[in-house]
């Protein structure tokens, strides 16, 4: 593979840079609306996760409750039982096994008892909290869906411009070096979105300080990849500005 002129990177990423500039532009056209609608949905999940949950404690609050009345039902029937049996005992150790039984028999029930109650007043909150729940899931929904439709509207406004910015995008990375590609991308990341700038009026396009005589004579030769002794931005001279998009 023919070796790319440094001239030619320096063409290829200041090229990168415009376009990325333009993609940032059309992203700010949209301003807060691809973040917004990100955290409305995101909260309308965590709601419905929540509503679920709510759902599960309602169901198991019923069965605990139904479970612990057959038993206590169960249990009374054993005691007027037991009773009964003691009426017909013959001795004193047999009475007192009943009394036992029947003992046993009404301190389960009065721990089903609480278990019951412990389970409606857990039934009543779920209940509670789930109809607070929809109303508020039913409110953000309703906001999430017309913050999409705006988003939506802009989306199609700026599409085919962004369509063809991300296309001469593609087009410019893969004629670039990979480890310039990295470069490029970290010193953007680290430098809010600019990465690559001219020098104007012997100065650095990026954070304006001064570049030295000698650095913008270097520059002007277009034999190396220079970078701003300040902000570590990549210099191009301004031979190499114009035409902004082209990497032909």
């Amino acid at each position: 593979m023919k070796e790319t002129s440094v001239e030619n990177r320096l063409k290829l990423l200041y090229s990168l840079q415009q376009v990325d500039l333009e993609l940032q532009e059309i992203q700010e056209m949209k301003g807060d609306l691809p973040h917004t609608v990100g955290a409305l949905q995101t909260r309308v999940d965590e709601m419905k996760e929540r509503l679920d949950t709510l759902a599960a404690t309602i169901k198991e609050s019923k069965l605990t409750r139904e479970r612990a009345d057959n038993e206590i039902l169960e249990l009374i029937e054993k005691v007027e039982k037991y009773k009964g049996q003691q009426l017909s005992v013959k001795s004193n150790r047999q009475y007192d096994a009943l009394t036992r039984e029947i003992e046993n028999a009404e301190q389960r029930s009065v721990l089903l008892q609480q278990g019951m109650d412990e389970a409606e007043n857990r039934l009543q909150t779920a209940k509670t909290d789930s109809d607070a729940l929809k109303v508020q899931i039913e409110e953000l929904t309703a906001e999430l869906k017309e913050r999409q439709k705006e988003l939506k509207s802009v989306n199609k406004e700026h599409e085919k411009e962004e369509l063809k910015l991300r296309h001469d995008r593609d087009k410019i990375t893969v004629r670039l070096d990979k480890g310039d590609l990295e470069r490029y991308d970290r010193i953007m990341n680290a430098k809010g979105g600019l990465a690559v700038v001219p020098v104007k009026r012997s100065a650095c396009g990026g954070c304006f300080s001064r570049v030295p005589p000698q650095k913008i004579l270097e520059l002007r030769k277009n034999a190396s990849i220079h970078v701003c002794e300040q902000c570590g931005r990549i210099l191009v001279s301004g031979t190499l500005t114009e035409p902004v998009h082209s990497a032909e």
